[in-house]
């Protein structure tokens, strides 16, 4: 199981959708659950981003909301995922 590290932006983000919409708060939180056992499971259809964005990676959190994480290394040499942003397909990209 890989550790997710909140970013202050991603954390934001998030209590803003939590805000606008409190039933994206399960979906959001199966996502990320899924993240953390397998980054590549077909239901988070991850890919790799392009522009401005890349380097980075994205993956689906329902149908309009979008997670950007990045893999880092851990003090310890262990891979984490970076949670960079949280939000819909408009405001993320």
């Amino acid at each position: 199981m890989t550790t997710l590290v909140w970013d202050k932006p991603a954390a934001r983000s998030f209590r803003r959708i939590l805000k606008r919409n409190p039933a994206f708060g399960a979906d959001v939180q199966e996502t990320l659950e899924k993240l953390a056992q397998d980054p590549f499971h077909p239901r988070l259809e991850t890919h790799k981003l392009k522009g401005k964005l890349a380097g980075s990676w994205a993956c689906s959190a329902g149908y309009d909301l979008r997670i950007v994480f990045d893999f880092v290394k851990s003090t310890t040499g262990e891979t984490e995922i970076l949670l960079i942003d949280i939000g819909t397909h408009d405001e993320v990209y």
